[in-house]
């Protein structure tokens, strides 16, 4: 009986290993490229000006080290976009997915389901730049919504909405909520379709209530699906710019200001290039940290409900 060669067989497998790898290295050279060429050299680039004191088109490159990050901690115009963001995240998170969860639950079986997740679903596709204009003008002092709060209250209403910065923000977060909620409701049907029948069926035949089912069957196998929901959502409330953009007025100072937006006017509006760019540093390493914390707690709720 002839002798296998173990150690020529370990030398083939890791030759075929670096072919493979080559050929795979190779497919996916054009797509490395893309992404180099279009994210990874630009978020660099980014990272660097950080550092600089480089203004646009007047020949200023001069290092600065953290001169611009030190100026962002001294300057309040950026304390309120912080704390603007957070109020933008935890609206993101709160509101669509409760009001997502609820209707997915309120339609699921119902006749006519695919007309109202339809119906729903049609502002996810509409353009935030084309949503921001129409609110806006529903907003508007001699807009839809002072109209039709005239007609149930009887007298003239004049409401400034998006002029107060008592109510900015949270009539930005309802156009907000009112775009993304049919995203997040066909994402937890999905979950719900997922869910195993046999676990349902056992605890009707136990007696157990629909809150009790809910409760302890269909909320513990539904949070794979709400733990990702709330990911997205976050990752949509520390990058929103185009709703704050279009429909909120006066910049800086203004409630709804938000990292982006502070980014954006600081960059674009003040032509502070290097400063706006240590900015975007700020927010990128700020998702970064919370997508971290999300990913743990998601390998966490694999584990549980396995």
């Amino acid at each position: 009986m002839k002798r296998i060669d173990l150690k020529a067989v370990e030398r083939r497998d890791r030759r075929r290993q670096g072919r493979n790898f080559l050929v795979a290295l190779a497919f996916m050279s054009p797509a490395l490229l893309l992404v180099g060429v279009l994210l990874l050299v630009p978020v660099v680039y980014n990272i660097y000006l950080g550092f600089t004191r480089w203004r646009k088109f007047s020949g200023i490159d001069e290092f600065a080290g953290v001169e611009n990050y030190a100026r962002m901690l001294s300057n309040p115009f950026f304390g309120e976009a912080l704390f603007n963001t957070a109020i933008w995240v935890v609206a993101s998170i709160v509101f669509p997915i409760l009001i997502g969860l609820a209707m997915a639950l309120l339609f699921r079986g119902v006749r006519f389901e695919n007309t109202f997740k339809n119906i729903i679903f049609i502002p996810r596709i509409l353009a935030p730049t084309a949503v921001g204009v129409i609110w806006y003008y529903v907003y508007a002092p001699d807009g839809l919504l002072n109209r039709g709060l005239s007609v149930f209250s009887g007298d003239p209403v004049d409401i400034g909405w998006l002029y107060d910065s008592a109510t900015v923000t949270p009539a930005i977060i309802a156009t907000f909520v009112w775009q993304t909620v049919g995203l997040v409701m066909v994402l937890v049907l999905l979950g719900l379709s997922a869910i195993p029948k046999d676990p349902l069926e056992a605890a009707k035949i136990d007696g157990a209530s629909k809150v009790q089912v809910f409760q302890h069957i269909v909320l513990p196998l539904l949070l794979p699906t709400l733990v990702m929901v709330t990911i997205l959502s976050v990752l949509a409330g520390f990058t929103v710019f185009d709703l704050l953009w279009v429909m909120g007025i006066s910049y800086p100072g203004q409630r709804s200001l938000s990292l982006t937006v502070y980014m954006y006017f600081e960059a674009f509006q003040k032509g502070a290039w290097a400063y706006g760019s240590a900015v975007a540093v700020v927010i990128g390493l700020v998702v970064l940290c919370v997508t971290w914390i999300q990913a743990v707690l998601q390998q966490r709720v694999d584990k549980m409900t396995r």
